[in-house]
C-alpha cells in the first residue's frame, strides 16, 4: 500500500528529500510522473492507466505536503521501511488504506519507475 501524508503535518518538509521516487511534494506544488524517475513520455503504468510523464499534475493538496500514490512503494527496492515514516518528526505518515498493494506490486512499481537500479 502506498504511504499518506494526514493534515497533521507540521509542513517541516523532513519527508521530501527522502523519498527515492520523488513521490512527496509540497502542498500546492505541481508534481510529474518523470520527476525523479525514469520515466519519459507516454508510458503505461503498471496498474494499466495511461500517462504523459512530462505532463505536469495538479496537487493532491494545497495545505500540507502530499505523496502521490502512483509514484509510492513504500520504499521496497532501496530501504526496509519507508523513510518518510522514519523521519517524520509528528508520525503523519502513515499507511493509506485507500491505496492498498502487495510488496510483489510494490516492487514491480519501483523496477518500472527506476530500471537501471
Amino acid at each position: 500500500m502506498a504511504i499518506i501524508i494526514t493534515d497533521e503535518c507540521i509542513n517541516c518538509g523532513a519527508c521530501e528529500p527522502e523519498c527515492p521516487n520523488t513521490a512527496i511534494y509540497e502542498g500546492a506544488d505541481d508534481w510529474r510522473y518523470k520527476d525523479g524517475t525514469q520515466l519519459d513520455g507516454n508510458v503505461v503504468l503498471p496498474n494499466g492507466k495511461v500517462v504523459d510523464a512530462d505532463e505536469t499534475q495538479e496537487p493532491i493538496s494545497d495545505e500540507v505536503y502530499y505523496i502521490v500514490p502512483d509514484k509510492c512503494t513504500e520504499c521496497k527496492g532501496f530501504h526496509d521501511e519507508p523513510q518518510c515514516a522514519a523521519v517524520c518528526p509528528v508520525d503523519c505518515c502513515v499507511p493509506d488504506d485507500e491505496h492498498v498493494e502487495t510488496e510483489e506490486v510494490l516492487l514491480a512499481k519501483q523496477r518500472f519507475m527506476h530500471p537501471e537500479d
